[in-house]
């Protein structure tokens, strides 16, 4: 992934932009122009139902990129919003295509970006359909790890950079929910908050925490949180 980062820097020379928590990248229904690489923070996307619902569709961090759903209609589909100090690299879309043209190994990071954006998507979906509470916490959990230790991060202490209030609308449960859930997995040794707060997440054993998984996609929907 820092190789990616390199050659995108190198053949299409980006300019750089600094963000802060609640900065707006760009709204829904905004003309698509240009796409976003994620240099540093973490980010998500917002979409809005024709009540004015909000939903957390996907969550978006360092190496990921941002926009690439506009390229169908022309438009932004939902809000990109970042969730804490970061740093992304701005690509007009026309310039990224004629760096494609001109490079051939552009186009393939290019594919390769999209083709895990589907992947990861449908993995969250799956997440979300079919495990129990408490294994989609886990399984969040592991997935974020996993995202962090392919893009060179350390992945047995993680930062929650987000409320417990948006963690359940992107799993689709109540804010008391999550706390429960995180509370049990704690009380199960499977992880441990840090010394500064609960958002300090630690992680002592990533594969029991995989197979707590596992077990919990096997429960066929019975309650996990008492």
């Amino acid at each position: 992934m820092l190789e990616v980062m390199r050659v995108i820097r190198e053949v299409v020379q980006p300019a750089a932009k600094v963000v802060r928590a609640g900065d707006v990248i760009f709204r829904a229904a905004a003309p698509f122009t240009t796409v976003y690489l994620i240099n540093a923070g973490a980010f998500k996307l917002v979409s809005r139902s024709l009540d004015g619902r909000e939903q957390i569709v996907s969550l978006k961090f360092r190496g990921d990129w941002l926009g690439f759903s506009g390229i169908a209609s022309g438009r932004h589909p939902c809000d990109a919003i970042a969730m804490d100090t970061g740093n992304i690299s701005i690509i007009p879309y026309d310039k990224l295509t004629e760096a494609c043209a001109r490079h051939p190994e552009m186009m393939a990071v290019i594919h390769e970006a999209m083709s895990a954006e589907i992947t990861h998507e449908r993995q969250s979906l799956m997440s979300v359909c079919t495990l129990a509470s408490l294994a989609r916490v886990a399984e969040f959990l592991c997935s974020w790890a996993r995202s962090m230790n392919q893009r060179g991060l350390r992945a047995d202490e993680l930062t929650l950079r987000m409320t417990r209030a948006d963690l359940g609308n992107y799993l689709g449960m109540t804010l008391e929910t999550v706390s429960r859930c995180l509370s049990k997995l704690n009380r199960e040794g499977l992880i441990r908050f840090g010394e500064r707060g609960r958002r300090q997440i630690s992680i002592p054993d990533l594969s029991r925490l995989e197979q707590f998984v596992i077990g919990g996609s096997m429960m066929h929907g019975q309650a996990a949180v008492q």
